[in-house]
């Protein structure tokens, strides 16, 4: 699988007006593609498997909400060799987190390999 990190919203904003993050919470957002690299087909929840990391080295995985930065990558996501899929997946984050790395896994986090990128 190859992943490449499009984008980065490191502050996002709620899709929904009756959907907020929690006080002292913001909503983070990392745009994804997802393009299949081998034969077989990529059918996960590719959310399961990502997280943030801040500053401090917490980390802070996914939540389901919607922002208007992007569309969401979905909770499951279905690929085919010559394919792609292209999404955000959102984050609820303390307000004063500095955002430094996200990771993602396939087989919903419990791949033993990760990719993870530093955030500038």
């Amino acid at each position: 699988m190859a992943v490449t990190v499009n984008q980065v919203f490191a502050t996002a904003t709620s899709a929904n007006s009756f959907l907020k993050p929690k006080t002292g919470y913001r909503y983070a957002a990392v745009q994804v593609t997802l393009n299949p690299a081998g034969q077989a087909v990529y059918s996960d929840a590719p959310s399961n498997g990502a997280r943030l990391i801040n500053s401090e080295g917490q980390q802070y995985d996914s939540t389901v909400s919607q922002v208007s930065e992007g569309p969401s990558l979905g909770r499951s996501v279905t690929v085919s060799r010559g394919d792609s899929r292209k999404g955000v997946i959102v984050f609820e984050v303390p307000e004063k987190a500095v955002l430094v790395k996200f990771q993602f896994a396939l087989n919903s986090g419990f791949a033993d390999q990760k990719g993870e990128w530093l955030l500038n």
